[in-house]
């Protein structure tokens, strides 16, 4: 397991170098560049904007300023942000413990229901209420993540007021106190509930069948015909066996705790790292975006590696040396 995770961490780097040239190129190919996200060009001097041009390097040949770039990078210089003048890490750094929290409350959401949900329509198919939660699940994957949000804020936070539709904490709390981390997790609910939900339908349709699928297998008629009791068929045989193609969405999960979704985010106007990253493509915020992608691309490679690594946990049929 040891020797699988250094070398799989070692690929990572080429991997990383490419990721970096392509982050870089598209960064060059968007109009404009940083400086015009910052400035209004039809307001000021052509003859400013090309002296601060020349100053800040946007002249230089582009294989030039792609390593200058990704030497500051890899020493932790991620750059200045041109919309909130302050260092980069600053403004990632100030949006993270958001993301974290919506990340982590939608996934302990998806998982609890996915889990009740697809153990009971798995081990009682084709029932009526296997009926109802396949339907449930197939108007979850219908409903597009704006629309659920939109209506969510319009039920539960103008017409019935349960949450707040808007922000990550109530105004004039204290930094620390306990009404503070109340009013953060009143105010994280909603949308991570959104969220959860709609991730909730797909796990729910693997899980059920997958245990629909792993009850007809050999090994559990075997344990049937050898007296063995059903529950212990079930937890052992049956559920340790479905639960894997699970362990893949986990791994894609992690990713999702520290990019968020950008589209809820938004609409929720959660101040998280997703609504950052939309809002640096509008502003043309090139340090910021860069940043968040080359970030969000190291942590997919992550989520797969311990992806991988949980498959060897779960099922010791599967050897990772």
């Amino acid at each position: 397991m040891l020797k699988y995770s250094l070398r799989r961490i070692l690929g990572m780097i080429p991997m990383l170098f490419l990721i970096s040239i392509v982050v870089f190129t598209l960064a060059k190919l968007m109009p404009g560049d940083s400086l015009s996200g910052e400035i209004d060009p039809t307001n000021t001097n052509p003859q400013y904007i090309a002296e601060m041009r020349e100053k800040l390097g946007y002249n230089d040949p582009l294989p030039q300023q792609y390593l200058r770039w990704i030497g500051n990078f890899v020493q932790g210089d991620f750059g200045k942000s041109t919309r909130f003048k302050l260092e980069v890490s600053a403004v990632v750094g100030e949006r993270l413990p958001n993301t974290l929290l919506l990340g982590l409350t939608s996934i302990v959401f998806t998982y609890i229901l996915a889990f009740i949900m697809g153990s009971y329509a798995g081990r009682k198919p084709y029932t009526f209420g296997d009926n109802l939660i396949g339907g449930l699940n197939y108007l979850g994957l219908s409903i597009p993540s704006f629309i659920a949000g939109v209506f969510a804020i319009f039920l539960f936070s103008f017409t019935l007021g349960w949450f707040p539709s808007n922000g990550s904490v109530g105004i004039g709390l204290t930094d620390g106190t306990f009404e503070y981390w109340l009013s953060r997790l009143h105010h994280v609910l909603l949308p991570a509930l959104v969220l959860g939900l709609l991730s909730t339908a797909s796990y729910t349709q693997f899980l059920r069948n997958d245990i629909i699928e792993n009850s007809r297998k050999d090994f559990v008629r075997t344990a049937r015909a050898k007296g063995t009791p059903e529950r212990k068929i079930y937890n052992v045989h049956i559920l340790r066996n479905s639960i894997i193609p699970l362990i893949t969405f986990l791994g894609f999960d992690l990713v999702a705790i520290i990019s968020g979704a950008i589209i809820t985010e938004t609409i929720f106007t959660y101040p998280g790292l997703g609504q950052l990253f939309l809002q640096s493509v509008g502003t043309r915020d090139y340090p910021v975006l860069m940043t968040l992608t080359m970030l969000f691309s190291f942590l997919t490679l992550v989520g797969n590696l311990v992806a991988d690594i949980l498959y060897g946990v779960v099922d010791p049929r599967i050897r990772l040396d």
